[in-house]
């Protein structure tokens, strides 16, 4: 499978900054770059960078770079902002699909909400629709997710940190590979445990007697 990860815009980017000076690219390259290393542990799984940190690349070229590579998903990185200037009580994470809705994109999006919310606790502003580039020139499934406002301080703060961003990449990561049904490359075979209730000890240990013969790991706990 063919994963392209977008950070959105670029060191350069004029305007995408917060009032105390983050910037965008920042933080969305480097959610981009966590999540990269958690998919990449999934099988048969390709990640690849429509962004580069050496220049802001187009949004033409990071659709046509997705389609030329023939990618199976595309999620571009974001984080929002509100108003012209300052600061301000807007904020909470939303995602975005193109307004035509595409079912997988759609179920993609969900599923990257419910895990961004569940990971950060910020407000949920749910998943929207939007004409936006990279969601209407992707010949793949895409989506567009905003990670929390700039222009709220208290947002802002955790922008910031590196434990915000890997929370952030974890979600989208485990998005990805429940809409995928990706394997870990770790994942070996499955385990099962019985347990089972007697009134008296003697009966317990007869069973466990009985497993322990049989080659099985019997515990009892009273």
């Amino acid at each position: 499978m063919k994963i392209m990860l977008d950070a959105g815009h670029g060191y350069g980017t004029s305007g995408k900054r917060s009032p105390d000076g983050i910037r965008e690219y920042e933080f969305n390259r480097s959610v981009a770059s966590l999540a990269k290393e958690l998919l990449e542990n999934y099988q048969n799984v390709t990640v690849y960078f429509a962004h580069s940190d050496e220049r802001d690349v187009p949004s033409s070229e990071r659709t046509d770079l997705a389609n030329m590579l023939n990618a199976d998903c595309f999620v571009s990185i974001h984080a929002n902002a509100y108003g012209t200037g300052g600061w301000n009580s807007v904020g909470g994470i939303e995602t975005y699909v193109y307004p035509s809705r595409p079912q997988e994109a759609l179920e993609l999006a969900q599923k990257i909400q419910r895990n961004l919310i569940q990971l950060t606790g910020l407000r949920d502003r749910g998943v929207k629709t939007a004409d936006f580039h990279v969601l209407r020139e992707t010949k793949m499934t895409a989506v567009l997710v905003e990670c929390g406002f700039m222009t709220n301080k208290g947002e802002a703060a955790l922008l910031r940190t590196p434990v915000y961003r890997k929370r952030c990449a974890q979600a989208i990561a485990k998005a990805v590979a429940e809409q995928y049904g990706l394997k870990r490359k770790s994942e070996g075979p499955k385990q099962y445990k019985v347990q089972v209730t007697f009134e008296e000890r003697q009966e317990a240990e007869k069973l466990a007697g009985n497993l322990r013969n049989d080659g099985y790991n019997a515990i009892i706990i009273e």
